[in-house]
This record gives structure tokens, C-alpha cells and sequence, in this order.
């Protein structure tokens, strides 16, 4: 499955939807999106990650380098993830950053925390 990332505007949030893999040659895709949004001074950010079969050490420090500069920019900026399969659940466990990110289901549940 080739990698896509696809971003979608509900009001102040945005979904960051994550398709196929996310390693060393994908990742930056995934970086550009998320900073693309953090550029634009959005600081509500849901990435769906239900179609996402792997995510490498490159995918994580996206999601954390994002996280920070939502954080930063916004006293309740934030990066949520959703949808997260089990395999990809035991790469953020076994990396420390399950802690680091809230976990929604889904997609609509993450959206409708913010």
C-alpha cells in the first residue's frame, strides 16, 4: 500500500489522515503536513493513523516534533492519535512515546475532544 497523507479542516481542528507506512523516506511527507498546519498558526491537530501498517523512529519524531510546536503555540495546542492498530500501539510502547500522545478510538472521537 503506498503511502498517503491526506489533511481535512473540521472548524479548528485539523485530521491528518496517515495511509500505508511511515519510515525514513516517507516520514518527511508527514513532517511537511504537519508543519504546513502549524504554519498556518492551527495548533489542533488529530492524526488518524487507522490505515497506517508501520511507523518508523523518523515517524515518531514527526508526531513529537509537531506536538511541541502545538504546544508551544498554543496554551491548549495539542497533537491527538486515532485509530492507532495494535502493531503500531507496541512501536510507540516500545520507543516510551505511548505516554506522550493522547489516544482516542477514532478519528470523530479525537476531532470531537478538542
Amino acid at each position: 500500500m503506498p503511502t498517503k497523507i491526506n489533511t481535512k479542516q473540521y472548524n479548528r481542528v485539523d485530521l491528518v489522515e496517515v495511509t500505508g507506512r511511515v519510515d525514513s523516506s516517507t516520514a518527511p511527507l508527514l513532517d511537511q503536513a504537519l508543519q504546513k498546519i502549524i504554519k498556518e498558526d492551527r495548533a489542533h491537530i488529530v492524526v488518524d493513523l487507522s490505515q497506517t501498517e508501520y511507523v518508523s523512529s523518523a515517524g515518531l519524531r514527526a508526531l513529537l516534533a509537531a506536538q511541541k510546536a502545538t504546544r508551544n503555540k498554543l496554551p491548549r495546542g495539542d497533537v491527538r492519535l486515532a485509530g492507532m492498530s495494535e502493531k503500531v500501539k507496541k512501536a510507540f510502547e516500545l520507543a516510551g512515546f505511548l505516554e506522550l500522545f493522547p489516544l482516542y478510538d477514532n478519528a470523530t472521537d479525537a476531532v470531537g475532544s478538542f
